[in-house]
């Protein structure tokens, strides 16, 4: 695997785990009972952007070393028995 394939591996996984992260732990405007005028209830009332962008490297950091390996050990589609047709 070249250094390219494996930074534009890692580059779109990140992205991914950052919008499946997100919603996590995030209080509303509305549950906080602290509504700024010109923004809706639902936006987050204190957004943590360095602790969703660690937590997002770190998952994908897991899922990527995960990938490296099973590309690395040789396991194909091939492998996994699956059900065949009725």
């Amino acid at each position: 695997m070249s250094i390219a394939y494996a930074l534009a591996v890692y580059f779109m996984m990140w992205w991914i785990v950052l919008f499946a992260i997100l919603p996590f732990g995030v209080r509303t405007q509305a549950e906080e009972g602290e509504v700024v005028p010109g923004t809706v209830e639902s936006a987050p009332a204190k957004f943590r952007m360095w602790r969703t962008a660690f937590w997002t490297t770190v998952v994908t950091s897991v899922l990527f070393g995960a990938f490296v390996w099973l590309r690395q050990s040789g396991i194909t589609l091939d492998d996994i028995p699956l059900p065949g047709p009725r």
